[in-house]
């Protein structure tokens, strides 16, 4: 009888203990990380989803710009190739090869909205109209998913960081995680705007 109230003295005393020095807390912010990096993912997918249907629908128009396309089609392949998981988060490479590569498309996507002013019938075409809204849509949600998965990954990091519960981080494996670069950060308010909304330029040569 006194060695199994010793056993649970000692349980209690451990959990007791893991409580005070963060365990719990590193639990509960990992996951919170984890499900808001999922969320950037599930929009980076349906951005990248929206412009394989917006290509298709600007090859429709004989004269565009090739160039201007292929930008787009071979930064779009570029990361879509990149496989991601929770454990990016944990590997600087990775994670800089994932940014780099969602920078890339933004940047490409961003000059094809721009070629398009040029081209009238294009901007006219129903389906290009209802995929820019969905991309505008898309950009936005991307912007919102970013924030939030930059403040858990600083709340995490201030945790893992921090003494005390710097040291049950390296007792447990609980190590600090990639965020996204202050450029980056910079550029959520900025996200690419797919707005057509201005005046027609000249329509180009045919």
């Amino acid at each position: 009888m006194k060695s199994w109230l010793l056993k649970i003295g000692a349980v209690l005393a451990m959990a007791v203990s893991l409580t005070g020095c963060g365990y719990n807390d590193f639990q509960r912010l990992d996951e919170a990380t984890k499900s808001a990096w999922s969320e950037v993912v599930n929009q980076y997918q349906r951005r990248a989803d929206l412009i394989d249907n917006l290509v298709n629908t600007v090859k429709g128009e004989a004269q565009f710009e090739q160039d201007t396309l292929n930008q787009v089609i071979n930064a779009r392949a570029r990361a879509t190739s990149i496989q991601v998981t929770p454990e990016t988060l944990n590997n600087p490479e990775a994670f800089r090869q994932f940014q780099a590569a969602q920078g890339e498309l933004s940047s490409a996507l961003s000059r094809l909205m721009v070629t398009v002013e040029r081209y009238p019938d294009l901007k006219a075409n129903k389906a290009f109209a209802d995929l820019r809204v969905a991309l505008e849509g898309t950009e936005n949600r991307i912007a919102v998913a970013r924030n939030r998965y930059i403040e858990a990954v600083q709340q995490y990091n201030v945790l893992a960081r921090s003494f005390p519960t710097n040291l049950t981080g390296m007792v447990f494996g609980y190590k600090p995680k990639e965020n996204f670069t202050v450029a980056n950060e910079a550029a959520i308010s900025t996200a690419p705007r797919v707005d057509f909304t201005t005046g027609p330029g000249p329509a180009a040569s045919r």
